[in-house]
């Protein structure tokens, strides 16, 4: 009998002891009630073809059993006010992320393994496309999950399903989460960094100055080393220009000498590495330039 009521007491242990993990994120936990999306917003054109960083090829397309563990980053100020994949204009303070394969835009659901902490974010953009991330976070995203000052931990990212057209993020913090870190600056001397955090606050916004008349947008000469995203190339500089209006202020046109004629390339750009400029490549193609590539480096 005795030996009966030490087994007992021996299974009821290690239960508590596995209730205890999966609490810490150690287990798999039960998916949060997601919203209920009535007018999903349609996947953005051009956004679900094949596209190749580094060598490597990815191929979005709908994983409705996406589950997956793995690296996240965070970026912030430098891409504040930008177009994103969708193009939509990326808020550093919203809940949003950046996956390289989901569909955009859709909702996932993303818990830090560390403290239990859960969200529901948007992904409105392509990346991160440095080995072993699997996801890349806003700077509120990465503040709501408590990665805001470590900038890089280990998350669960699981497929929610198409999002709404507009918002969709949602911060659910377990009743075990840690409390939220300070705002106070992460320090650039610990640990891995996120993307691009060089800009102590976005650029103030400009508005245009009026014109009597359109000028031609100024040729430009390429650096060696940089990344630009190229929406066409046409034989008309009039017609040339009028695409690099259209496109925006980070855009010029370089001449092009191709079989003994001239061609005006539009460019937009240059980035400072492939994982932004494949982020404006698919901003490009959500204007419409859906054989927009990416040329440099």
């Amino acid at each position: 009998m005795w030996a009966r009521i030490l087994r007992a007491a021996v299974v009821a242990a290690a239960f508590s002891t596995l209730a205890a993990c999966a609490s810490l994120g150690g287990g798999r936990e039960a998916p949060l009630k997601p919203p209920v999306v009535t007018d999903p917003a349609p996947i953005v054109s051009g956004t679900m073809r094949p596209y190749q960083i580094r060598g490597r090829w990815y191929h979005p397309k709908e994983q409705p059993n996406y589950d997956e563990v793995g690296q996240a980053s965070w970026y912030g100020s430098y891409h504040h006010g930008r177009s994103t994949s969708t193009g939509e204009r990326f808020d550093m303070n919203g809940l949003t992320a950046a996956h390289k394969t989901l569909p955009l835009p859709s909702l996932v659901e993303v818990t830090n393994r560390a403290n239990g902490r859960r969200v529901i974010l948007r992904v409105n953009d392509r990346g991160p496309f440095v080995d072993g991330r699997i996801i890349d976070l806003s700077r509120g995203a990465a503040e709501e999950l408590g990665l805001l000052n470590q900038g890089v931990g280990e998350v669960r990212v699981r497929y929610v399903g198409r999002a709404p057209r507009q918002g969709g993020g949602t911060p659910m913090q377990r009743a075990e989460a840690t409390p939220a870190p300070t705002d106070a600056a992460p320090s650039r001397d610990a640990g891995p960094r996120p993307y691009y955090e060089v800009a102590t606050a976005p650029p103030p916004a400009q508005a245009p100055a009026p014109a009597p008349a359109p000028q031609p947008v100024p040729s430009y000469a390429a650096p060696a080393a940089a990344y630009w995203v190229q929406a066409g190339a046409y034989s008309d500089r009039r017609g040339a220009d009028q695409v690099a209006r259209r496109l925006g202020d980070r855009a010029s046109i370089q001449n092009l000498d191709r079989d003994g004629r001239t061609l005006f390339r539009v460019v937009v750009g240059p980035w400072p590495d492939a994982t932004a400029a494949e982020r404006a490549r698919q901003a490009v193609i959500a204007r419409g330039f859906s054989d927009a590539l990416l040329i440099g480096g």
